[in-house]
């Protein structure tokens, strides 16, 4: 058997997967074996390496040459000059993944990823999601096998506890004693479930470790199980996940299949077994207890706490619920031990957290950073700053349920009790950036209308409280705010915040009011002056040219669909506020920058 001599790693992950790679990859088998290279080239499907908006990425190893925006016609080029002659196709490689002489850099030594430390997405990228054997060849079970045969359960739930991991679903409570609570609850049955969730708009850091690393739950989920005395779990993922299930299903089966999974693991006394539950996409299953009326064949609303699912869960049995990312953290606190991770991050907040990173930004993707890195190096060194050179404005981190976080405070530390300062939080890990072009109050009103939309409507404060709010907005934006809306807002946020069942209600108000903590001038500008600063409320916005910078070059009067421009060559334009509607095609066509909407 020939020795193989190649590695083409092809990402495999949702957002390549929609731009063709199961092509590439197809195409790639395909012309490897044409030029009689099969026996020395090996190509490679794997989950997210995190910089997604080069995709499709191929890393050819062990040169680790990064190719970006791959498409299934560039795949012949790749074999002929690289795998076959050992040229570099320089046109597809990601320029900054070469030195100053051209050189290629390993990823480490790449802006993207020097700041990153991949803990829970230590294997995305790096192995096929679909082989045990490649998981298990990367240290995958080892720590199944450590727990299992050198700890007892209480020893497993006291190195948690040391490693400072905190919940890393949004709230942060600290996950050993989770698990020892669940441990020490009454009760012969008891239940291991995850939350998959992952409802936040623009969030996708779960999905990318299901897809990429789905042995990483299992195994944890099975340590879980033998920490608390469970014997069996509950995987709760939403069904517009499918390639994620598709994996999740196939890694369940390997498991099995090699005896990670069912009666007597590794030949012990400990048997555990896993079960999929699919979830419809409501956001309000994201919270515990909803997730377990879901689970449990009901429609999914919150129940009044106590008791807490630690107590009383799934099917009224004490239950221990954690999210994916925290999952993934526990084999390596097991075979690392606690000291290793709780020297990462800060104080209180310990480990890493991965965020998804998009909305005005250069480097969007999925990124791992230690606890305490700043906003400024996420946004700035890690994600590329913003694109068109153009100022930041705001970072919103929580999702529906946080707040956003404004210029003044980019160098604050990412972690749980920072975030919470500012009037944000830390979430599941959604990372959303605006830029100057953005209206704090739309933005507002975005994230409000996503939770009046996914409200329960089991609670009055979330029902009747969440709809008043988004019609306030509605009507500030609108231009008909009057003295004393904005004082209303906060009121009514506040009323909700105290007395809503569930931490979706709850948390809802969150953007409203960080917003009008950091940005009341603007909102003050719709109330007062009926004038949107950004130019994005249309109610607000009326389009004009300034005569001075007019070039009378006619463009903007060609592209009016409507005939709202008048003027002739040698004079500047104007437009006819009765007639325009505020599509903004002139001001996008004006090359002299001549038309606003301020």
């Amino acid at each position: 058997m020939a020795l193989i001599r190649s590695h083409v790693m092809v990402c495999a992950g949702t957002g390549c997967s929609s731009s063709n790679s199961p092509r590439i990859i197809k195409s790639f088998e395909e012309h490897i074996t044409e030029k009689g290279l099969e026996g020395e080239i090996k190509v490679v499907q794997t989950g997210c390496f995190g910089l997604c908006a080069l995709g499709p990425i191929v890393i050819v190893y062990p040169e680790g040459v990064f190719y970006s925006r791959v498409t299934p016609e560039d795949v012949p080029e790749i074999v002929e000059e690289h795998l076959l002659k050992g040229r570099i196709v320089q046109r597809l490689v990601y320029e900054e993944s070469l030195d100053e002489a051209n050189i290629v850099k390993s990823l480490s030594e790449v802006d993207f990823y020097k700041k990153q430390m991949r803990l829970a997405l230590r294997n995305c990228g790096v192995i096929d999601p679909e082989s045990i054997d490649e998981y298990i060849a990367n240290d995958g079970y080892l720590a199944l096998q450590k727990a299992l045969t050198e700890m007892t359960p209480e020893e497993v739930i006291a190195e948690v506890k040391k490693s400072g991991l905190r919940g890393r679903g949004g709230a942060g409570f600290p996950t050993g004693l989770k698990w020892e609570f669940t441990q020490k609850a009454p009760g012969e049955q008891k239940y291991v479930a995850c939350n998959a969730d992952e409802g936040d708009p623009g969030a996708f850091m779960d999905r990318s470790v299901l897809e990429g690393d789905p042995h990483a739950l299992i195994e944890a989920m099975a340590i879980a199980g033998y920490a608390v005395g469970a014997n069996y779990g509950y995987i709760y993922i939403r069904a517009e996940y499918p390639l994620a299930v598709e994996r999740l299903y196939s890694a369940i089966d390997a498991a099995k299949g090699y005896g990670l999974l069912g009666e007597n693991i590794m030949g012990t006394d400990f048997s555990f077994d896993l079960e999929i539950r699919l979830g419809a996409g409501a956001f309000v299953c994201g919270e515990e207890t909803a997730l377990i009326s879901s689970v449990e064949g009901h429609r999914g609303e919150p129940r009044p706490r106590p008791p807490f699912p630690a107590s009383k869960g799934i099917f009224g049995k004490p239950t221990l619920l954690n999210n994916v990312e925290t999952y993934a953290n526990i084999p390596q606190i097991i075979v690392k031990g606690a000291d290793w991770f709780n020297k990462i991050g800060t104080e209180k907040s310990k480990g890493t957290k991965v965020f998804a990173v998009g909305g005005k930004i250069n480097n969007t993707g999925l990124v791992e950073v230690p606890m305490g890195t700043t906003l400024r190096e996420v946004v700035y060194e890690i994600g590329g700053g913003i694109p068109g050179g153009k100022a930041f404005k705001a970072a919103q981190t929580g999702g529906p349920s946080g707040g956003c976080i404004p210029a003044k405070h980019l160098d604050t530390p990412i972690d749980y009790e920072s975030l919470t300062a500012l009037g944000s939080m830390m979430g599941s890990g959604g990372l959303i950036v605006m830029d100057e072009d953005n209206c704090m109050v739309d933005i507002a009103k975005f994230f409000l209308e996503f939770t009046v939309d996914e409200s329960c409507g089991k609670c009055p404060p979330c029902r009747i409280g969440t709809k008043r709010m988004y019609e306030m907005l509605e009507k500030i934006t609108g231009g008909n705010g009057e003295e004393g809306d904005i004082e209303k807002l906060e009121a009514l946020a506040s009323s909700i915040q105290a007395s809503a069942l569930c931490a979706l209600g709850q948390s809802a108000p969150n953007p409203v009011l960080s917003t009008i903590r950091y940005f009341r001038d603007e909102y003050e500008a719709h109330v007062r002056d009926k004038r949107c600063p950004a130019g994005v409320c249309k109610a607000m916005s009326f389009y004009r040219i300034d005569p001075a910078a007019c070039k009378s070059c006619g463009l903007c009067k060609k592209e009016c669909p409507v005939d709202a421009i008048s003027g002739e060559r040698g004079k500047p334009y104007a437009i006819d506020k009765e007639k325009c509607i505020k599509c903004g095609a002139c001001m996008a066509k004006c090359p002299f920058k001549a038309i606003s909407n301020h």
